[in-house]
């Protein structure tokens, strides 16, 4: 065939299947490959080397002053006196966690209730013990014994129909845990909240549809989609309540991990390798609650992560050529279908 009688030829062909006739040759050559070219990061490498440098001239320069009393770390790492000590302030961290999780639940709940009453009486408790140190509240509870010997029931101004002794707060370990539990109240309690809070009010109205009662909508509907809110903080919570403990010496509770390697330090005139001691394994023990927390967070937040791109396509028909309308293969219509 001449150049004149293709050319003729192909202005003779409608426009549609010379585009589509141009894409197909398109289509049917190599592509090219992208070179993909990674951007440099000079000053970050740089500073991530000064950071290990000078985490390493600090890890020898302490490995070599005496002042720091390495011999009596290793010494007393595993004294018996300190080992039973850490459990004392393992012991304390839960009871007092216990308590500071079902206190914050009813002052949850009493601050989202109707009631003006109850929502005033939880806001006045939050406000007094988030507002107050907890060191200044431990050394209150600590002389709550002194201020109230004993514990009456009555009318006031006339004989108490019941008097009990104050067995209570003169048990040392007893009042940590209350006053513990008691200052951590206030903070879980608005950790429930904003978890309740952040569950969609449409829940609870679906749930009531579905004639679900109002503790199946708590447990089975508000509060698994709460729990995903309300865990991080709580692990923290209790990492801090670990490390809070240390206050106690304020009641004077003078058996936990601070409190005992304090006592033996000033006896052996060597605070420095006793508080690492005690520091060491502090870091032990939110070691394990970090990762705890880790395993609980991953629990509870299934089924709301991003699914994994492997790399593989997923497979599907092999794509053909495109055919015009009214060819077989074809769409019905030139609508693509669909909300768009």
């Amino acid at each position: 065939m001449s150049e004149p009688e293709s050319g003729r030829m192909l202005e003779s062909e409608p426009d549609g299947k010379r585009r589509a006739r141009a894409g197909q040759d398109t289509d049917d050559a190599p592509a090219e490959a992208i070179v993909a070219i990674p951007l440099r990061h000079p000053w970050r490498i740089f500073i991530a080397v000064v950071l290990v440098l000078g985490l390493a001239v600090f890890v020898l320069d302490a490995a070599q002053r005496p002042d720091y009393g390495w011999p009596d770390v290793g010494k007393y790492i595993f004294d018996r006196r300190i080992s039973q000590a850490a459990w004392v302030t393992l012991w304390l961290t839960i009871y007092a966690m216990i308590g500071a999780i079902v206190i914050g639940l009813l002052l949850a709940i009493m601050r989202l209730s109707p009631n003006p009453v109850l929502k005033s009486i939880a806001w006045l408790y939050i406000w007094i013990f988030r507002g107050t140190p907890v060191y200044v509240q431990l050394v209150f509870w600590g002389i709550v014994s002194l201020i109230y010997p004993v514990f009456t029931l009555g009318i006031p101004f006339t004989p108490p129909w019941v008097t009990v002794p104050n067995d209570i707060f003169t048990n040392l370990f007893i009042t940590a845990v209350i006053g513990l539990a008691l200052n951590e109240a206030a903070y879980m309690s608005e950790i429930v909240r904003a978890g309740l809070l952040s569950v969609d009010e449409g829940q609870a109205e679906a749930s009531t549809a579905l004639a679900m009662s109002w503790g199946q909508t708590m447990r089975y509907v508000v509060v698994p989609q709460a729990m995903k809110i309300i865990i991080p903080p709580t692990g923290n919570e209790v990492i801090s309540m670990l490390k809070t403990t240390s206050l106690v010496a304020a009641i004077p509770l003078s058996i936990d991990l601070y409190g005992v390697s304090r006592g033996i330090s000033a006896v052996t005139f060597t605070p420095v390798p006793l508080l690492i001691v005690a520091s060491l394994w502090y870091l032990l023990f939110t070691s394990i609650l970090m990762v705890g927390q880790h395993f609980i967070e991953k629990r509870f937040s299934r089924g709301t992560g991003r699914l994994k791109t492997t790399g593989k396509e997923p497979a599907g028909p092999e794509p053909g050529l495109t055919a015009g309308p009214g060819e077989p293969g074809a769409p019905l219509s030139t609508d693509a279908g669909g909300k768009g």
